[in-house]
């Protein structure tokens, strides 16, 4: 909104109104004005649950050694995280970008996935909230209308990099002058750097793009419901979810950002997507969400994010790294909601397994993994075996726990950057 006034204003010649269509401007703007709603509206917002007793129910302290009560802490805080990004973007970014406003849709498509989720269980009374298998169906669909949208939209298109040798061996890396739709994606440790999906349908002659960017649709349908659920997975202490989620978002930033700007991208060798730049608008102001979150989310926690907060952001870095053609650099950026899921996966089909031959057999000592670090082996169920009984050993404080894996995040944040350099 703010955008297009401004430029109004620079066509009639007002001094100062040019510095509205810089990038930089407009991003490091969304970033304070996201800080400032996040914490400005999240004292309000958990004043107001508060005042209406409207808190967290289904908390187990059970498994905390240090006997932290939580029962009772105001959740459905990512509604705090939805208003503090969006606002921003609404008000500095150029709407009629098709990959602003798929970033928007998304969010506030998870964010009602997540509210519903979270209504059921405070509300309803009901621990385990929507159906698992309608959060699937939620997060399926969104990624769908995505990779449709990508497919069909004649502004989702890049221009693909090409190889020229100058005097010297040194090699140039140009651009072909028309922008395309392309199925091709960014792929980490190969020299040529780039995978095309309709390579793998080449079997099928004329068709084989029509059936490459049906598998572009179906990764970007299983990149987006796995981080969601990931990040779902990752939201179990005081901060741990907010703290990663802002490190991976500012590295996604940095690989919108270059895959914008045509000087930039031809240096790393990657695909040059005009008008992915409003998308470092939306990134900077969830991270200022984010970090204004943490205020009142870092430990002890005064308010969660819930399934509110954890599925839209989730979604939210899912869909970003599709569109900007860096999902499979997921694996490596979202490493720790990868191992969070593949906990609760190797878990649950360890028991199920053991579970046929009448025996009660536990890989670790709780799942998703973060849990089984503040676990105590008198915590620990009688009855069944534990494959890693001894690992870890002893029990760790919450906040150590969140801040290693912020730790972590931060190093395979620096990776996944790296790796456009490492071929």
């Amino acid at each position: 909104m703010l955008y297009y006034i401004f430029r109004a204003l620079e066509n009639l010649g007002i001094p100062g109104s040019a510095m509205w269509s810089y990038i930089s401007f407009r991003s490091l703007l969304a970033l304070m004005f996201g800080l400032i709603i996040s914490m400005w509206f999240g004292e309000y917002f958990i004043k107001w649950m508060k005042r209406r007793n409207i808190g967290e129910t289904a908390r187990d302290t059970s498994i905390d050694p240090f006997g932290v009560n939580k029962v009772g802490v105001p959740s459905m805080g990512g509604i705090i995280i939805l208003v503090a990004t969006l606002v921003p973007v609404l008000l500095l970014g150029r709407l009629r970008n098709i990959y602003l406003l798929l970033m928007v849709v998304t969010m506030a498509w998870f964010g009602v996935l997540g509210f519903l989720d979270d209504y059921i269980k405070i509300f309803k009374k009901n621990k385990d909230g929507l159906a698992g298998k309608w959060k699937i169906v939620g997060q399926v669909i969104m990624g769908f209308a995505v990779g449709l949208t990508l497919y069909l939209s004649p502004d989702a298109v890049i221009r693909e990099n090409v190889e020229s040798e100058r005097v010297g061996n040194v090699t140039e890396i140009v651009y072909k002058s028309e922008a395309v739709k392309s199925t091709k994606t960014t792929i980490p440790f190969v020299k040529e750097n780039n995978f095309d999906y309709a390579s793998i349908a080449g079997w099928a002659g004329k068709h084989k793009q029509a059936i490459g960017w049906g598998i572009f649709v179906l990764m970007v349908i299983i990149v987006t419901t796995a981080v969601s659920n990931g990040a779902n997975l990752n939201d179990g202490m005081d901060g741990m979810a907010a703290g990663n989620s802002a490190i991976i978002c500012i590295a996604l930033g940095i690989l919108a950002y270059v895959s914008s700007h045509i000087e930039y991208a031809s240096y790393l060798n990657i695909m040059y997507i005009p008008g992915s730049q409003e998308l470092v608008i939306f990134i900077c102001a969830m991270v200022g969400a984010l970090i204004g979150f943490l205020w009142y989310n870092a430990y002890p926690a005064q308010v969660f994010m819930g399934d509110t907060g954890s599925l839209a952001i989730g979604g939210v870095i899912g869909v970003l790294a599709c569109i900007i053609h860096k999902e499979l650099l997921v694996p490596i950026l979202c490493g720790i909601f990868l191992i969070e899921s593949l906990s609760v996966i190797i878990q649950t089909q360890v028991f199920k397994f053991y579970k046929r031959k009448g025996r009660r057999v536990r890989f670790f000592k709780s799942t998703p993994i973060h849990d089984a670090f503040r676990r105590l082996d008198s915590q620990l169920d009688p009855t069944s075996h534990f494959v890693l009984r001894n690992w870890p050993k002893g029990a760790w404080h919450e906040s150590k726990i969140t801040t290693r894996f912020w730790i972590t995040t931060i190093l395979l944040a620096a990776l996944t950057i790296i790796t456009l350099k490492i071929r």
